[in-house]
């Protein structure tokens, strides 16, 4: 991983997050048990970045935690666009909107409580982005069934595709969140539908673009 140094230089020469989403960094930090799931602010801006350079209509968020990222994604959406997040655990939806709330851009981000599994297929919509940040185990599942919503020559993202680096490591005795990850990687790396991207931005991005059907 990324050493402490170079990561705080990063920081430093990276543009600050805005007020609101600092505070919400600072309260999930406060407030929740694994703060380390938030985007943060450089990641926070390299989404930002992102949306700003493809200027997506419509993007599909797998995973909300505190709404870090979606804040981020949402403040460059071009006039009309739509971020849908999707969030599985009940107890920090409600964190996540009272954010969204103040953000200016809540009429830009529709927040679905449940299972993504069982929420993606029902979705009626193509996407031009979409972002997967949530239970590592199931990443091919989220991947897989995105896929067709997924316009062609549309932009998948994937976080957390180093896991702390543990994704390199060859050991047998690996937790599910780690053969969860490599699967994952490994999938995408032989599908012939996409080209893809890993980056060392925080804790790994896959960047997927969709060239088949």
């Amino acid at each position: 991983m990324i050493d402490k140094k170079i990561e705080a230089y990063i920081e430093k020469h990276s543009t600050d997050e805005p007020e609101l989403l600092y505070q919400l960094n600072r309260e999930t930090h406060i407030k929740t048990f694994y703060p380390n799931m938030l985007s943060g602010k450089v990641q926070g801006k390299f989404l930002e970045m992102v949306v700003r350079m493809l200027q997506p209509k419509r993007i599909l968020e797998i995973g909300t935690f505190t709404g870090y990222s979606a804040m981020s994604m949402a403040r460059t959406l071009p006039e009309g666009g739509k971020l849908i997040t999707l969030e599985n655990n009940e107890e920090i939806t409600g964190f996540a909107k009272s954010f969204f709330d103040k953000s200016g851009v809540s009429d830009k981000i529709h927040l679905i409580q449940g299972d993504a599994k069982e929420i993606i297929p029902e979705l009626d919509e193509i996407f031009d982005l979409i972002f997967i940040d949530a239970d590592k185990e199931q990443y091919v599942d989220y991947y897989e069934l995105a896929f067709p919503k997924l316009r062609k020559g549309g932009f998948i993202l994937a976080d957390n595709v180093l896991w702390g680096g543990k994704a390199v490591h060859t050991d047998k005795r690996l937790d599910k969140e780690t053969s969860g990850i490599r699967r994952f990687n490994d999938y995408v790396a032989a599908d012939s539908r996409v080209e893809q991207v890993m980056l060392s931005v925080r804790d790994g991005l896959l960047l997927v673009c969709k060239v088949n059907d």
